[in-house]
Order: C-alpha cells, then structure tokens, then sequence
C-alpha cells in the first residue's frame, strides 16, 4: 500500500486531511513519535528537539542543536517509520523531499490562503489578536523554510516536490481525503519488490549513518555510507587507521548488515607511505 508523506501549512487543516487519511486506510499518523527517539540520541530534551523543529526555539536551543546529527537522526527515524507496515502518514519533518524518490510514497501539500489560516487559527485559540496569530505563522513557516533549504536544498513551497497540492479555502477534508486516496488506487503508487529494496538499502544506510554519529570514535567523521542487499559500502578519508577500523566495527553491528566494505583511505596510512617511499 502506498504511503503519504505529507507538508501542512498552520491552519489549513493538514492535520485533519491526515487523520481522514489514516482512518479510511487503517493505519497512523506519524508526527510527535519521531521526536522521542531522536531526542534520545542526542540527549537533549523532547521539548528542544520539538520546539526546533516546530521553529519556536530560542537563541540558546539554536546554538545547541546540532543541526548535521538532527538531520541524520531524522532521516533514520523516518525510515524506520516508513519500513513499519502501520504507518499511513507521515506528516512534516521534511519526509517528502526525504522520501521523493521512493515510487510508492505519495507527496501530498496541504495549503490555504493565508488570511483563511489566520481565522481558522483565531478561532481555534480563541483570541482576536490577529497580529499574534499572523507572526505564529510566519514563524512557523520561516523555520520550514529554513530547514528545508538547509538539508534538501529546496523551496518547499513550490509545487514540483509534491504529486498533489490541496487547497482547503474551498475543498473541505473529506474531499481532500477523496483526492489522496484516489491517488492511492493508481498503480504507479503501488509498492513493488523494487521499491521495497530501495527503501531497505535507504533505510540501511541511515542506520549506518546514524550509529556513526552516535560513537565518539567516528562522530566528527564525514563518511560517505552506501548499502546495497545488506552490505555496508563506506568511502571517505578518515585520520588514522583505528578510525577506519572503528567505523567498520560500528557499522558490522547495525542490524541489517552482513557484510562490511570498507574502502575508507587513512591519511595516516597515506603518510607512512609517503615517508617510506620518499
């Protein structure tokens, strides 16, 4: 069955869509769950990592969130999801762009005009300070913006990253929930043996990724990781030799992997045989 990455704008009933979504086919939302775990792995507090990620956080939380190990624990968290056949939705956290090229996601944006956001909002919260509501918003939406641009090098905005873009100033979520799963009926979203594999060897790979970003040894290194029917290929330049040794240990014991190849290149190796030839 497909799945649906899907981008909500505050206030334009993406959360809704989502749940409808998730009803009709028998499966979950994916949203606050990702967060838990993430915080984990970087000891930090689940209200830092959400606050960051919601673009609340203040100077002190941005200065102390790591964003290089967000991103990687984000994305391996996100595939674990993906790989959990209960999963219907996963909304937010850049899954669409994460996830665009696997066949069987489906990536959904869910918008409205802002001054309609704005009232639904004010009614939802109950206030008439409209100037409030509005720079909520605005907030919101520039953390997007600035997560998106960082780690995926793209305009979330624009409609090309998205297979349906719904707008909900006159379609209501019933008739949302209609399109998406119209979507879903068509073939070329249906999973297949190969898009399943892509989403294993990914899915690996983020696995790697982030156990080497969780190991002292190898937490400073910018490996290059690539896993195909469960072998762990692992390119780059490290500094020594126990570090090559170390990231091929961490990455042995990823579950998953069945094989190492290890093609890392020690500038201490480089050195020494620098000198000897010399």
């Amino acid at each position: 069955m497909p799945l649906i990455a899907m981008t909500r704008e505050m206030g334009s009933l993406g959360k809704d869509v989502a749940a409808g979504i998730a009803a009709r086919t028998n499966r979950r939302v994916i949203y606050h769950e990702i967060i838990e775990p993430i915080a984990n792995k970087m000891r930090l507090r689940k209200s830092h990592v959400e606050r960051f990620l919601d673009g609340k956080a203040g100077l002190w939380e941005r200065l102390t969130t790591d964003k290089t190990s967000l991103s990687i624990f984000t994305a391996d968290e996100t595939f674990r999801f993906l790989r959990d056949g209960s999963t219907g939705v996963i909304r937010g956290w850049g899954a669409v762009h994460l996830l665009r090229d696997i066949p069987h996601v489906i990536r959904v944006r869910v918008c409205a005009p802002l001054k309609t956001r704005i009232a639904r909002m004010m009614e939802r919260l109950a206030t008439d300070n409209r100037e409030a509501v509005e720079n909520e918003i605005q907030m919101s939406e520039e953390a997007h913006t600035a997560i998106t641009r960082r780690h995926f090098g793209v305009n979330w905005r624009e409609p090309e990253h998205y297979d349906l873009v719904l707008s909900t100033e006159r379609l209501s979520v019933d008739e949302c929930v209609d399109e998406v799963e119209s979507l879903m009926k068509k073939k070329r979203f249906q999973e297949t043996d190969e898009s399943r594999s892509m989403v294993e060897n990914l899915a690996l790979e983020w696995a790697v990724r982030a156990a080497l970003r969780r190991d002292a040894r190898t937490s400073s290194t910018g490996l290059v990781v690539e896993c195909r029917d469960g072998i762990a290929k692992l390119l780059g330049v490290v500094d020594t030799d126990s570090e090559s040794d170390a990231a091929a240990e961490i990455a042995a014991a990823v579950e998953g992997v069945r094989e190492v190849d290890n093609r890392l290149r020690s500038a201490e190796s480089a050195t020494s045989r620098y000198r000897r030839e010399g």
